[in-house]
């Protein structure tokens, strides 16, 4: 236990040391996009509204915390690819007694704390356009859960991608995609049927719903967070297998 412990802190100071040196570039890279959509869709929607007694930005900022708790978790895969490809860090973990626990760990967490970063931004930005934004424990146990899983995820492609090129490509065609249809800028019941339920496959749905339902005040719907703990159990298991096979 000491020695997955101590693999973990080792993990996890490097990418806070790294994300330090980063901390206002990070920052502002983190608004842009949110105020991109707040601006465009924000004015694009004003009068119209998905839910009962809520504005469309009321809507849009959940949304928006659940894209970044994503975009922002996953990019840990950016981080281990440097490593991995081009600094070799990850063949001194390799040699290092770390055990496959503490450096997934490591990781997830240092991408957690990247998506926590995000979610103040956004929430910063909602108190700018005087939205009102509810923060309690639902709210926090589902942003958690949402960067847990992306954060995982993550680890998972960086183990598995033979390039940093082919990292590029999967971001295009699963976090991309997934950023528009999971229940972020639009209400999912506004797709067709048969979308629907494949909307509903997808782990940022689930976010979407929990942190909004959340953020408004609205009661909480337990299979969303049911949903998200079992996928961040099932991504963490395949995470340390991944990076197991990478050792071997």
């Amino acid at each position: 236990m000491l020695n997955v412990m101590n693999g973990f802190f080792a993990i996890y100071l490097r990418e806070m040391r790294l994300l330090r040196q980063r901390f206002w570039r990070q920052i502002s890279s983190m608004m842009v996009l949110p105020l991109l959509y707040m601006v465009a869709f924000g004015t694009a929607m004003a009068g119209h509204s998905p839910l009962a007694g809520h504005s469309y930005l009321e809507f849009l900022i959940p949304g928006l915390v659940a894209m970044t708790c994503m975009t922002q978790s996953y990019g840990i895969a950016t981080e281990i690819n440097v490593a991995r490809f081009y600094l070799h860090v990850f063949e001194e973990f390799q040699a290092a007694p770390i055990p496959n626990a503490a450096y997934v760990l490591g990781e997830v967490c240092a991408a957690m704390t990247r998506a926590a970063l995000g979610v103040a931004v956004i929430l910063s930005i909602a108190l700018l356009y005087s939205v009102k934004v509810r923060v309690d424990a639902f709210f926090l146990l589902a942003a958690m859960l949402n960067a847990f899983v992306f954060a995982a995820l993550g680890v998972i492609m960086a183990m598995l991608v033979k390039s940093h090129a082919d990292q590029s490509l999967l971001t295009t065609f699963v976090i991309t995609p997934m950023s528009f249809l999971g229940g972020t800028l639009f209400p999912v019941e506004s797709l067709p049927g048969w979308a629907q339920h494949l909307v509903y496959l997808l782990p940022l749905t689930h976010a979407s719903n929990a942190i909004r339902g959340a953020a408004l005040g609205l009661p909480p719907q337990l299979t969303d967070f049911a949903v998200l703990a079992a996928i961040s159990a099932l991504f963490f298991a395949v995470a340390l297998a991944c990076v197991g096979r990478a050792r071997d």
